[in-house]
């Protein structure tokens, strides 16, 4: 039999190489951690300098595509009698559709009340929030300074061209960016009123909306005359309308808190063409 002593010796022993192997162990595990988090210091330093000279480049093309904006403008730039009499056309319209808006705000209420007779609840509600939206365009228009001498549409020739009624008309890329506006901005108040009515068993008639008889949501008055916004902007509300009252996505899709019209429809729509 071992003695006492021999056996508390190899217990200490034992306990002493647990001991070591645990701690070389920890030492181990300590050095691969710090190995995998300096490996993780240089991927993110790489990601980082990627992601730098990434933004580098976008600012350069950025930059680039801006200067060639600059030259091509330069270069389409139109003559100053010319922007003089679009910058008066300008003026007048502007009085004219002040006028115009206050003028619809009225009938607005006029037939909000109708509405209220026929126990239209939703169309009520919706029709309200387009008329507060038009008073709001009201207040922008007559509080509104423009600074014609710095808005490129004034000094930028036409360089786009669009059919309606067998006739062409021209713009540039701002009129023509309005004129896609308003066909979205038609399709969205179209598709809220025309689930308005369903939601109100009405009968499906786009016509006798108040949003579609006045068109002129999102119309600031500037850019294109007042007649194409409006326009435009029937062709996508009864689009909208249509989608809405039937619950389905036919002629365009919701992403984001909108409504938007497709892309085909939209071309369909109003065909602009650059002009070489």
């Amino acid at each position: 039999m071992r003695s006492p002593i021999l056996n508390r010796i190899l217990l200490v022993a034992a306990i002493v190489t647990v001991s070591l192997v645990g701690m070389s162990l920890w030492v181990n595990a300590q050095g691969r951690e710090q190995q995998n988090q300096n490996q993780k210091d240089k991927n993110n330093q790489k990601d980082q300098k990627k992601q730098q000279k990434w933004q580098r480049d976008k600012n350069w093309h950025e930059r680039v595509q801006q200067q060639q904006q600059d030259r091509n403008q330069q270069q389409d730039r139109r003559p100053q009698e010319h922007q003089r009499q679009l910058i008066t056309e300008q003026q007048q319209r502007l009085s004219q559709y002040s006028q115009h808006l206050d003028q619809r705000q009225r009938v607005g209420q006029q037939h909000a009340e109708e509405l209220q007779r026929q126990g239209r609840k939703e169309q009520y509600r919706y029709q309200q929030e387009y008329i507060a939206h038009l008073r709001d365009q009201e207040m922008r228009v007559r509080n509104d300074r423009h600074d014609y001498d710095n808005d490129p549409y004034f000094y930028t020739d036409w360089n786009y061209r669009y059919k309606r009624g067998g006739r062409y008309y021209e713009t540039n890329h701002y009129g023509a960016s309005l004129l896609r506006e308003a066909v979205n901005s038609g399709y969205e108040q179209g598709f809220l009123a025309g689930r308005a009515d369903r939601q109100d068993r009405w009968r499906f008639n786009y016509k006798d909306t108040y949003a579609y008889q006045d068109a002129n949501y999102g119309y600031s008055g500037y850019y294109v005359p007042q007649d194409e916004y409006n326009y435009y902007f029937r062709q996508g509300f009864r689009r909208g309308y249509n989608d809405g009252y039937y619950s389905r996505n036919r002629y365009g899709s919701y992403s984001n808190g909108k409504y938007t019209i497709l892309g085909a429809i939209l071309g369909s729509i109003i065909d602009m063409q650059v002009r070489r």
